[in-house]
């Protein structure tokens, strides 16, 4: 019988969600913490037996560093993997840098929900979800999924907002519901999919 299995995980804590500042393209590092959270991912994959064919992540180093941490416990390390900035975070425009509770100072509590938490309001310079949606998910259905549904083992480290609209497809979330789905950092996400692409099987490895 085939496996498609299909393992998602947002990367661990950065420099910058330590600082609780706007990120999105801005390729930050690793906090200790995210680190840790990273090799925890792998040791709760690994404690499941689970193993990967391949794996994808964004053009962004706290990405990439989660996956290669998340490989080395798992002790996975001649994977294939591919890297692309489909997969980036959500680019927050003029508000990346900024402190989240002085762009409420600035803008307003009720503007800045606004672009934090609407589907298709999108901050100056920068993406809505609905745009990171836009680039995320053709990359998925064209890259990703079909070598989930011929059975290779599938593991994807990358970001809140692009993980939300792999997310959003996979759980059949309306873009109102997907707001409000939270990605804790470094949690693995487990998916198993039947033959037509359908979810059969959700696992949050959450500790």
């Amino acid at each position: 019988m085939t496996e498609r299995l299909l393992v998602l995980v947002r990367h661990g804590q950065s420099e910058w969600n330590l600082k609780n500042l706007f990120t999105g393209w801005k390729d930050v590092d690793l906090t200790a913490q995210g680190i840790a959270e990273a090799k925890q991912a792998g040791g709760k994959l690994k404690a499941r037996g689970i193993k990967f064919d391949v794996a994808f992540t964004s053009a962004l180093k706290r990405a990439q560093k989660t996956l290669d941490l998340v490989l080395v416990e798992m002790g996975e390390r001649k994977i294939p993997i591919f890297k692309d900035q489909a997969l980036n975070e959500r680019d927050y425009g003029d508000l990346v840098g900024l402190n989240k509770d002085d762009a409420r100072k600035k803008w307003g509590d009720e503007q800045v929900l606004k672009w934090r938490r609407s589907y298709d309001i999108a901050p100056p310079g920068g993406e809505s979800l609905k745009d990171t949606v836009a680039r995320a998910l053709p990359y998925f259905v064209q890259g990703i999924l079909p070598r989930v549904l011929r059975g290779e083992r599938t593991l994807v480290s990358a970001h809140g907002n692009s993980l939300r609209a792999l997310v959003m497809v996979l759980e059949r979330l309306s873009p109102q519901s997907i707001l409000k789905r939270e990605l804790a950092t470094g949690v693995p996400i487990l998916y198993r999919l039947n033959a037509d692409s359908t979810v059969s099987e959700t696992v949050d490895l959450a500790a």
